[in-house]
C-alpha cells in the first residue's frame, strides 16, 4: 500500500519508537503531522526488501538481530543505515533499480556497514574529534589571551588564532578519511556477502558505475582529501575488479523474483507519480502484469472505481493466490465509501498474507467503518493482534479506539487514542487522553500502567514537548 491506503506516508523517528504507519491517513494530513523523515508503508514492498536482505544478513551473521527495512518517501536514489538496527531505502532507489540484483547490491553494501559496526565506530571518532577540537580551541584561546596581556605585539596572538583554526581542518580531513575507509570496507563486505549467497555483484557495480558517470564532471578538480566517499572512479575500479573475480558475475536474477520486483515498482509508480507519468511509464498498449497493476491502481486513485474493480478482478483471475490484489480491491472499496464490500477481499488478503498486520489493520478499519455492531468484537480482536505485531502504527490504535468506543469501553478507547496520538508525535493530546484513561482504570492494572507510561514519557528526538 502507498499513500492514501496503500504505501502511506507516515513519520519515522530515528531512535526508540517510530511514528510508523498511517494507513488510512491522507498524505496531506500525514505531512502535517511529520516529526521526522516521511516514510512509506506497504506490506508487499517491505516483504520484497526483507526477502532481498534475509540471505545477506544470514551471510553476515546478523539474521537474528531483527534488522528492519524502512522505505523513505524520497524519489532520489539513496539507502543508508542510521541506528544500527534499520536499513533505510528511498523509494527512488527501488524505482531506479531495474533488476533485483541492483538494489540487492546496495543492500549488501549497507549490510556491510551494519556488520562492521561503522555507525558506532563513527560516533566514537566524532566524540574524540569533538574533544580534540575543544582542547585545541582552549589552547588557542589561552595563547590569544597571553599575547594580548603581554602587549608584546601580535605574534603570539596570531599564533593562538592559528592554533584555534588549524586543528579543525586536520580533524575534519582525518574524519573524512575514516569515512572513506568505511565505504571501501562496506563495498568489500557487500561483495563478500553476495558471493556467500551465490549472487552476482554486477548490480552493485552497475549502480555505483552509474553514479560515477553522473558525478565525473562534478568531481573534477575536487580535493580527494575532503571527500566523504572515495573518489568515484577509484572506488568503482576497485569494486569492478573485486566483483568480476566472483564466479557469480554473470548470474542472472530468477524470473519470478524479477516479476515481483517489477510489480512493486509498478505499484510505487501508480501511488507516487502523476497519472500522466504512470501512463508514460506504462502505456495502455503495455499488457504486462506490472503495467496492468499500475493501470488498475491509478484508475481507482483517480475516481473510476467501477473500471478499477474490473481491472483488479482481471488481475485476481491471473493470480488468485496473490494477497496484494485482494488488498488493493478492498482498499479501493473502502476508500470508495463501500466498507461492507471491502471486508471480504480484505479477509482474503489477510489469509493469503499469513495475517500481515498492516493488511489486518485495513480489515479492522473496514469492520469498524461498516457501522455494524456485530463486527465490533471481531474488529477489536483483529486490531489488538495487529498492533501487538506492529506496535508503531497509529492507524491500528485509532481504529481500536473507535471499536472500543462503540462497545462503551471508554477506558480502553482513551488509552488507544492516546497511543495513536503519541505515535503521531502529538504529545499534548497523548498526555491528556492518557491522563483521562488513568482515571477510568483501576490503579495498577495493565491499562493504568500503559496510560501512566504515556503521561510520564519524554518527547522522542525530533518531537516538541508541547
Amino acid at each position: 500500500m502507498l499513500p492514501r491506503i496503500a504505501l502511506r506516508k507516515t513519520t519515522l523517528k530515528l531512535t526508540a519508537l517510530t511514528t510508523a504507519v498511517a494507513l488510512a491517513i491522507t498524505p496531506t494530513l500525514a505531512a502535517a503531522q511529520q516529526k521526522g523523515p516521511p516514510t512509506l508503508r506497504d506490506t508487499e514492498s517491505e516483504q520484497l526488501l526483507r526477502d532481498y536482505t534475509r540471505p545477506i544478513l544470514r551471510a553476515a551473521g546478523m539474521e537474528k538481530q531483527n534488522i528492519q527495512m524502512v522505505i523513505i518517501n524520497e524519489s532520489v536514489f539513496n539507502a543508508f543505515v542510521a541506528d544500527g538496527r534499520r536499513i533505510f531505502v528511498n523509494y527512488g532507489a527501488m524505482m531506479q533499480s531495474e533488476t533485483p540484483n541492483q538494489i540487492i547490491g546496495v543492500l549488501a553494501h549497507e549490510t556491510g556497514h551494519l556488520a562492521g559496526g561503522h555507525l558506532a565506530k563513527l560516533r566514537e571518532r566524532l566524540a574524540e574529534a569533538q574533544t580534540q577540537m575543544i582542547i585545541a580551541m582552549l589552547l588557542g584561546a589561552g595563547a590569544v589571551v597571553a599575547g594580548s596581556r603581554s602587549g608584546s605585539g601580535s605574534g603570539l596572538t596570531q599564533a593562538g588564532a592559528a592554533a584555534m583554526s588549524a586543528p579543525g581542518e586536520v580533524i575534519k580531513r582525518t574524519l573524512l578519511s575514516y569515512v572513506r575507509q568505511q565505504e571501501e570496507n562496506a563495498d568489500k563486505a557487500g561483495v563478500k556477502f553476495l558471493n556467500a549467497t551465490g549472487q552476482s555483484a554486477k548490480g552493485m557495480y552497475e549502480t555505483f558505475k552509474r553514479f560515477t558517470d553522473e558525478s565525473l564532471f562534478a568531481a573534477r578538480g575536487a580535493d580527494p582529501y575532503v571527500q566523504s566517499h572515495p573518489m568515484p572512479a577509484e572506488r568503482v575500479r576497485a569494486l569492478e575488479e573485486l566483483a568480476r573475480s566472483s564466479p557469480y558475475w554473470d548470474k542472472k536474477d530468477d524470473p519470478a523474483l524479477q516479476l515481483r520486483h517489477d510489480m512493486v515498482r509498478a505499484k510505487i509508480s501508480a501511488f507516487m507519480e502523476r497519472q500522466d507519468t504512470v501512463y508514460r511509464r506504462y502505456p495502455l498498449a503495455n499488457t504486462s502484469l506490472p503495467a496492468r497493476y499500475a493501470h488498475a491502481i491509478t484508475t481507482y486513485l483517480h475516481g473510476d472505481l467501477r473500471s478499477a474493480l474490473a481491472q483488479i478482478d482481471g488481475l485476481i483471475q491471473l493470480q488468485p493466490a496473490n494477497p496484494y490484489f485482494y488488498e488493493v480491491r478492498g482498499q479501493a472499496l473502502l476508500e470508495g465509501g463501500r466498507p461492507q464490500e471491502a471486508i471480504a477481499p480484505l479477509r482474503k488478503a489477510v489469509q493469503l498474507s499469513n495475517g500481515a498486520p498492516l493488511i489486518a489493520m485495513l480489515l479492522g478499519q473496514a469492520l469498524v467503518a461498516s457501522n455494524n455492531n456485530a463486527y465490533t468484537d471481531e474488529a477489536i480482536a483483529i486490531l489488538r493482534s495487529a498492533t501487538a505485531r506492529e506496535s508503531e502504527a497509529p492507524l491500528g490504535y485509532m481504529q481500536l479506539a473507535m471499536a472500543y468506543g462503540r462497545k462503551g469501553d471508554y477506558a480502553q478507547a482513551d488509552l488507544a487514542s492516546a497511543q495513536a496520538a503519541f505515535l503521531r508525535g502529538d504529545n499534548k493530546t497523548a498526555r491528556d487522553l492518557a491522563s483521562r484513561a488513568k482515571t477510568r482504570f483501576a490503579i495498577g492494572t495493565p491499562g493504568w500502567v500503559k496510560a501512566d507510561d504515556i503521561v510520564s514519557a519524554k518527547p522522542l528526538p525530533g518531537q516538541k514537548s508541547n
